[in-house]
């Protein structure tokens, strides 16, 4: 996979960084020549030597050419984790264009062999911004977008909706529950309600009924029956001495002597 992405080479780099060199003093001058001893270690193929010497000249002379180089050096021992990080601080403190992109180029490469995609494509497009005729970059761009996942079907798309959704039509379908319930609890309140009229109605019709009922003869007993014929008895001599008086009195009113 290594292969088949471009590698921004440090020669660029170098010369640039030499000519930039040349006119400090002493200690500059010692940190070009570990520079360059880097160099040719990193041409030779010798990188754990080529990456003290770049260490070094970090330490003499920090700078985001020697940030870049190191980085490269670190990249090619399968490093990448920290190549990232040497290529982030190398394109966070280059002021010049050019550098920057390559920084952002190979940030990308790092990006690339860690199989983290989306952060590949990103530093290849701000390598592109500085550098938009990079025909490298732009290979390595749609290289990168082809391992890319593919994106959802819509199926997925619309369930991803409405998990988004899923919130509101949640408190919607509590709101239905709740009225399902009230609506529940008043019919079953109806119901009883239903159920104590006619019970009611039931008690009232049966004390109707036993109102209306004709009351029971009493059965006589024998003394009673006896009693009964007494009364008549003494009725029936109190009016006949009525009328043995009413006779007496008529005759003596009529009599004419």
């Amino acid at each position: 996979m290594k292969d088949n992405i471009g590698h921004k080479n440090l020669h660029f780099l170098i010369t640039l960084l030499a000519g930039c060199l040349f006119t400090s003093g002493l200690t500059a001058q010692s940190g070009h020549t570990l520079l360059r001893q880097g160099d040719r270690n990193y041409k030779s193929q010798d990188y754990g030597k080529a990456e003290e010497s770049y260490r070094k000249a970090l330490e003499k002379e920090p700078s985001a050419r020697g940030k870049y180089n190191l980085g490269n050096t670190i990249y090619k021992q399968d490093r990448y984790d920290e190549a990232v990080k040497r290529y982030e601080e190398a394109a966070n403190s280059a002021s010049d264009p050019a550098l920057k992109s390559r920084a952002f180029h190979n940030l990308g490469n790092a990006y690339f062999q860690q199989k983290e995609f989306d952060k590949s494509i990103e530093a290849y497009k701000n390598a592109l911004r500085l550098n938009p005729s990079d025909l490298e970059t732009k290979y390595n761009l749609a290289l990168a977008q082809k391992f890319l996942p593919p994106p959802p079907p819509p199926q997925q798309n619309n369930d991803e909706n409405q998990q988004d959704q899923n919130p509101q039509d949640q408190n919607q379908q509590q709101q239905n529950n709740d009225q399902q319930q009230q609506d529940q609890q008043q019919q079953q309140q109806q119901q009883q309600q239903e159920q104590q009229n006619q019970s009611q109605d039931q008690q009232n019709s049966q004390e109707g009924q036993s109102q209306n009922q004709p009351m029971k003869e009493k059965e006589l007993t024998e003394e009673d029956i006896k009693q009964l014929l007494r009364s008549i008895a003494e009725e029936e001599k109190k009016t006949l001495e009525k009328l043995r008086q009413a006779d007496a009195g008529a005759c003596r009113s009529t009599k004419a002597w």
